[in-house]
C-alpha cells in the first residue's frame, strides 16, 4: 500500500478468511474538507482510493474495489476508531503585506493557539512560514523561514512552551493562492501552524 495525500486508511488482515487477505478503506481526514488517496497494490494489480469509505479488499491477491459507509464502519472498526489519535488542528495567520506582523483580523489567533496548546498534552506545534512569488527562490526560503521564527517568539511570549514549538520555512512552493512568477498575493504572506 502506498498512502497518498491527507487521508486515513483502515487496514484489516484475516488470517481467518483464507482468501480475503487485506481490506482498505480510505476514511475521511477531517472536519477540514482534505480527502487524500491510497494506493492498494498486490500482487495481481492496484487500485486507488481517492474518495471518502471507498473500499478495496484483496482477494486471492486481486484487489477489488467496493464500497462503505460512515454507518458500517462505525459498527465494525468503532473500537479501533475511538483510538486514533486526534487530527491534527491548523492555525493560518494571515500577515501584514511587507512584515511579519499579523494581520489584524489573525492576531486574535495566538491566544487561542496557545490555549489549545497547553489543553494537549503531548501535543506539539509546527509553525511554518509561506511568501508569494515575488523575488528569488533563495530568498523566499529565508523569508519564510523569519517569518516561522518571528511567530514561534510571539508564541512563546504569549505563554506558549518553547520545547513544544519547531519551526519549518516553504517558501514560495506551497501557495495558498497560485500564481505566475513575480505576482504579489497578500493571501501568500501567511504562517500555517498545526498543532499535533
Amino acid at each position: 500500500m502506498k498512502p497518498t495525500g491527507f487521508a486515513l486508511a483502515a487496514a484489516w488482515l484475516c488470517s481467518a478468511c483464507a482468501p480475503l487477505t487485506e481490506r482498505v478503506i480510505l476514511l475521511p481526514a477531517g472536519d477540514d474538507g482534505r480527502l487524500g488517496a491510497v494506493t492498494v497494490t498486490s500482487a495481481r494489480g492496484a487500485i486507488v482510493l481517492a474518495e471518502p469509505y471507498a473500499q478495496a479488499d484483496v482477494l486471492d491477491g486481486q484487489p477489488l474495489r467496493l464500497r462503505s459507509d460512515a454507518p458500517s464502519v462505525q459498527r465494525v472498526y468503532g473500537q479501533l476508531l475511538v483510538m486514533q489519535p486526534p487530527q491534527p488542528r491548523r492555525f493560518v495567520v494571515n500577515l501584514v503585506p511587507g512584515s511579519d506582523e499579523p494581520a489584524p483580523e489573525s492576531s486574535v489567533l495566538l491566544e487561542q493557539i496557545v490555549q489549545a496548546l497547553a489543553a494537549t498534552p503531548g501535543a506539539d506545534l509546527v509553525v511554518v512560514g509561506h511568501t508569494d512569488r515575488v523575488g528569488p527562490l533563495a530568498a523566499n526560503d529565508q523569508l519564510s523561514l523569519r517569518r516561522a521564527q518571528a511567530m514561534r517568539e510571539r508564541l512563546i511570549a504569549a505563554g506558549a512552551d518553547a520545547a513544544r514549538i519547531s519551526i519549518a520555512g516553504r517558501g514560495e512552493r506551497e501557495p495558498a493562492v497560485p500564481t505566475e512568477d513575480g505576482v504579489a498575493e497578500p493571501r501568500n504572506h501567511r504562517i500555517e501552524i498545526r498543532l499535533r
